[in-house]
């Protein structure tokens, strides 16, 4: 990937540069489905945790988990889970929002003092297009855009994984680059400033 291509990965539509990584071992856990589906995702969670030479972790000592993922098939079904407007500020008016838009899914990130990712809660909506892909695409796809603070328009256009010729699901090899990158030990947890895509690009071509 090209410098120009890595920044746009972590520049917003209103023009900043924002990106962040995780600051603690990821806590996965699954609602509004089986527990066979809660073991696909913590699957790709580990998949995507070797690659970023981080760690799982069974709690976080915080939250309890802090990656939560919420399926349903009607976001209406949102307004009933307990406590969620404690998690998700303005829930009321969100979920109206993603109605409106026919959205199939959305990601709430939190973070710590520093600007790292101490929380992400995303959501999806089975709708017919979600309905017709494999749980393991729809986990590592939820999981790869939890790992990093991407850009809103980042994945708007392409999706970060892609078909092997067996049919198998993979992620792409540049976004598994790019992630490989962000969490070198060198690199920021946070960074607000456009040539920090400048040192991701160099810290692929040194690991690449």
């Amino acid at each position: 990937m090209t410098p120009d291509e890595i920044q746009a990965l972590f520049t917003r539509s209103d023009g900043s540069y924002r990106f962040a990584r995780w600051g603690r071992p990821v806590a996965p856990v699954v609602f509004g489905t089986d527990d066979a589906t809660l073991g696909v995702v913590k699957g790709a969670a580990e998949a995507v945790a070797r690659l970023s030479g981080r760690t799982l972790a069974e709690t976080d000592p915080e939250l309890g988990s802090n990656l939560m993922m919420f399926f349903v098939s009607g976001w209406d079904e949102l307004a009933d889970v307990p406590d969620l407007d404690r998690l998700v500020p303005d829930l009321g008016g969100l979920l109206p929002r993603l109605t409106s838009a026919e959205a199939n899914q959305y990601r709430v990130f939190r973070f710590d003092a520093a600007g790292a990712i101490r929380a992400c809660f995303a959501f999806i909506r089975m709708d017919a297009h979600l309905a017709e892909l494999p749980a393991e695409t729809i986990a590592l796809g939820q999981v790869v855009q939890s790992a990093l603070l991407w850009s809103d328009t980042a994945f708007a256009g392409t999706s970060p994984l892609a078909r092997t010729e067996a049919g198998h699901t993979i992620l792409r090899p540049e976004i598994a680059d790019v992630i490989r990158a962000a969490y070198d030990p060198v690199m920021p947890d946070m960074a607000d400033d456009p040539a920090h895509a400048l040192r991701l690009f160099a810290r692929m071509g040194a690991t690449g």
